[in-house]
């Protein structure tokens, strides 16, 4: 029964010979993937997902309907969503050219749908449009910068991070100050908790160091761990202390020194491994260590730490639209 209802509804996708008749077959396509999670695949196997590429260039509800159905099929059928030809390309268009915020979210949340899996990380984190797309997404003064679009871009964002061959061009692409921006200028405090789990993932490479410095980074986190400072939620600091400690991790003893250098830094961090979550107190406890540790100690740094993770609310869940 369901698969001639896929059947039937691919069919009148593909035949619809008016601007109407393609309309409420797109409406009625996103709404059956929204609520059906059973339909989702034999939709695929008859052939959606070309049709619903080609709908994307389409008026502003098309559009819509077409990248939220997209997402909605993500999340039961991710490898055979990743096969399809053009889908990234897609995808990319609609970040950067979408004709409405919706659009623009929906990209972004299949993007960081696709991303759950660990094996598509390293393609979509190649692919420089993308990111750079999501990172725009993200700068305070984007038009289509709505409360949904940018946390599931962060999350996106974060997906990417997780691949560490990817976090040398997410540098290069202007993550850094972006990120930083975000977080200066957006008080919403899961908004500020994602920007930092994104930060602390590209703080694990050497080229943040510099980028970090750029913008005053490293006492911009010290004092989201300070809870003098106040604000902050229990995993903004963690995430905080963890991109304090990557960065350490590779930019040695001058970061190091940088920290140590900023009043209040020692007592802040000493307050959160002495009161914080057990994440936090073991990711605080490390850069005490890591700060107090002498130069002849930092020989044996890789095997004994290695990259410290951050956290966010990024399940492999994703909500269908």
């Amino acid at each position: 029964m369901e698969e001639r209802t896929a059947q039937s509804l691919v069919h009148r996708l593909s035949s619809a010979s008016d601007p109407t008749s393609l309309s409420e077959a797109l409406a009625e396509l996103r709404l059956l993937s929204k609520h059906d999670p059973d339909i989702r695949p034999l939709l695929i196997s008859a052939g959606a997902v070309p049709l619903l590429l080609s709908s994307l260039s389409s008026s502003v509800s098309d559009q819509e309907n077409a990248v939220a159905a997209l997402l909605n099929l993500s999340i039961s059928s991710r490898a055979s969503l990743m096969s399809s030809p053009g889908l990234l390309d897609a995808l990319s268009h609609v970040l950067r050219h979408g004709l409405s915020p919706p659009a623009v979210q929906s990209a972004a949340a299949a993007l960081f749908s696709l991303l759950t899996v660990e094996d598509y990380r390293p393609l979509i984190g190649s692919r420089c449009d993308i990111v750079s797309a999501l990172i725009d997404l993200i700068r305070p003064q984007n038009p289509k910068n709505t409360t949904r679009s940018v946390k599931d871009a962060l999350k996106a964002l974060f997906g990417i991070a997780l691949h560490p061959p990817n976090r040398p061009s997410m540098v290069g692409s202007g993550a850094v100050p972006a990120l930083f921006d975000l977080i200066m200028k957006d008080g919403r405090i899961g908004v500020v908790e994602d920007s930092t789990a994104v930060i602390a993932q590209v703080a694990g490479c050497e080229e943040s160091v510099g980028a970090f410095r750029e913008v005053f980074g490293v006492g911009i986190l010290v004092d989201l761990v300070d809870p003098a400072e106040g604000g902050s939620s229990d995993r903004t600091r963690e995430n905080a202390a963890s991109a304090l400690l990557n960065l350490a991790r590779f930019g040695g003893v001058g970061v190091v020194k940088e920290i140590r250098r900023i009043d209040g830094s020692m007592e802040g961090i000493t307050y959160l491994m002495e009161n914080g979550s057990a994440r936090a107190k073991a990711k605080a406890g490390q850069l005490i260590d890591v700060l107090l540790m002498s130069s002849d100690g930092w020989d044996h740094w890789d095997s004994r730490y290695g990259v410290s993770c951050s956290s966010m609310d990024s399940s492999p869940h994703v909500s269908s639209q």
